[in-house]
């Protein structure tokens, strides 16, 4: 299976690129065919451009700077996001990969009258999400109800590519873990992924 694993943290010695080594090491040991797109590694330019958001309802989306982003994006079928969540939300920098490479005419296509927007990502099988976050799990869950989660599968996989799988670990107290806390979570990401 393609497998286009994005990762979005700035430091190289941080949790989420220590997760994301063991999650490709398991997945290529199951036979998964692994391309890796870190975006801070890659420099990622988050911000849409004039030229892309004048686009964005036209007939033709200006890609000419996502070529090679768009082309991963529609020959994945399973795709791996691994971030921290900031805020309960993404960084800036996979929002803007969010915003810039799942475009109008590429992974949707915009629906006449208001309706539903109409998804065009059927190469994507699956999609599985490991995040980090500071705070407990209780606060996630029942303050705040899950935004990152819901935006993820409701919002993207739900609009983009509704039949896809959709798979979700969050670590939580990321910040006071010890080593078996972090070992019996990749665990959890080889039995679960």
């Amino acid at each position: 299976m393609k497998c286009l694993v994005v990762i979005a943290h700035p430091l190289e010695d941080s949790l989420c690129k220590h997760l994301a080594k063991e999650t490709i090491a398991h997945l290529k040991a199951k036979g998964y065919e692994i391309k890796v797109k870190d975006l801070y590694a890659e420099n990622f330019a988050p911000a849409l451009s004039p030229a892309e958001r004048q686009s964005y309802f036209t007939e033709n989306f200006d890609s000419s700077a996502l070529e090679l982003d768009l082309a991963q994006l529609k020959e994945t079928q399973s795709l791996v996001l691994i971030f921290p969540t900031w805020w309960f939300s993404f960084p800036a920098i996979l929002k803007g990969w969010f915003d810039r490479v799942w475009a109008p005419g590429h992974a949707y296509d915009h629906a006449d009258n208001n309706k539903a927007i109409l998804p065009k990502l059927d190469n994507l099988i699956e999609m599985k999400v490991i995040t980090t976050l500071g705070s407990p799990r209780w606060v996630d869950l029942l303050v705040l109800r899950q935004p990152v989660r819901r935006v993820l599968k409701t919002a993207i996989r739900g609009t983009c590519a509704p039949k896809c799988r959709f798979q979700m670990l969050s670590l939580y107290d990321s910040e006071s873990l010890s080593k078996e806390k972090v070992d019996r979570f990749i665990g959890k990401i080889r039995k679960q992924f």
